[in-house]
């Protein structure tokens, strides 16, 4: 467990990702961790904040209209965390703009990291550098500051995509945020994260809604549902995710999307074909083939993650 000392932590959206983090940072090896350990909530409804306070997840809130309170829970902040879908980086950054001290560093848990590398350099302008854009890849199918842990990014991947701009010691103090809370940090451009997360996680999620969606729409959708069980549940598991934020994913990585959705629509036509004609011996081989990859993945996802901070960008 890496220490990590923070006076003030501001999180936008204390949901499962923020509360996780705020939980993570305070219940987690507390014995090494120092200094006040403020947690400060900002919510788009009040019924969320006030919710996060009753569990104790933050220690106070403030409502992102009330520029007094904006202000005061901004002051004198360590470290900014946007934990908000991604349409709404740009107007969040625009928001907290005049109220960051020059020494608050504001990073991110977004799922795409172009369209908001280009938001914070137009929200923040010359003071970019403070941005330090990241992406904890974790996750469950609940949603909600209920549904925060704090083992969630334990033996989990965390990216970050470091601006030009950025100062080494404020890349190294996010990474060093992520790595008190159990996870592993990696670093990576933001077109190749986009290319990596439309691949490994915002396609499945597409396909697990659209596989939902066609037994909606069957005449027998009733009848469908009531016989489904094992296979249907483990695979329509992250169709239970937040809408509002999968829609603002898709259209944000929209290009890396649709290059994911044509290659997979590709080999789907394939074994369409060769089940359509019989072809046995071709279904065999892409079938031992995907089971082998997948055996092999869930054995190096047993491992615990090793290997140096810039490993995933080689």
């Amino acid at each position: 467990m890496a220490a990590f000392s923070f006076d003030k932590l501001v999180i936008f959206g204390v949901g499962l990702i923020g509360g996780s983090l705020a939980r993570a940072l305070r219940e987690r090896g507390s014995s090494n961790a120092g200094g006040a350990r403020t947690v400060i909530g900002v919510g788009r409804t009040s019924a969320s904040s006030a919710r996060a306070l009753e569990l104790g997840v933050i220690d106070g809130a403030a409502a992102l209209d009330d520029e007094r309170a904006l202000a005061a829970a901004l002051a004198g902040a360590d470290i900014v965390l946007l934990a908000a879908p991604v349409a709404q980086t740009r107007p969040l950054l625009e928001r907290i703009a005049p109220f960051l001290d020059a020494t608050t560093i504001v990073t991110d848990a977004g799922s795409t990291k172009a369209d908001v590398v280009a938001a914070a350099r137009a929200a923040l302008g010359g003071r970019v550098a403070q941005f330090v854009p990241g992406h904890p890849v974790a996750g469950r199918e609940a949603s909600g500051v209920e549904a925060a842990l704090p083992d969630l990014y334990v033996d989990r991947n965390v990216v970050l995509c470091p601006l030009p701009e950025n100062a080494k010691a404020s890349v190294d103090r996010i990474a060093d945020m992520w790595r008190a809370t159990g996870a592993t940090v990696h670093e990576m451009a933001p077109p190749q994260h986009d290319r990596v997360l439309a691949s490994v996680s915002h396609l499945p999620h597409v396909l697990a809604f659209a596989y939902v969606e066609q037994i909606l729409q069957s005449q027998d959708a009733a009848l469908r549902f009531a016989f489904a069980s094992g296979g249907f549940r483990d695979f329509t598991r992250i169709a239970a995710s937040n809408p509002e934020m999968w829609r603002d994913i898709c259209i944000a990585n929209r290009a890396a999307l649709l290059e994911e959705i044509d290659s997979y629509t590709a080999v789907l036509a394939a074994l369409r074909a060769a089940i359509e004609t019989g072809d046995g011996a071709s279904l065999e081989a892409v079938f031992a083939r995907s089971r082998a990859a997948r055996a092999d993945w869930q054995h190096r996802a047993a491992r615990p993650a090793a290997g140096s901070a810039d490993e995933a960008s080689k």
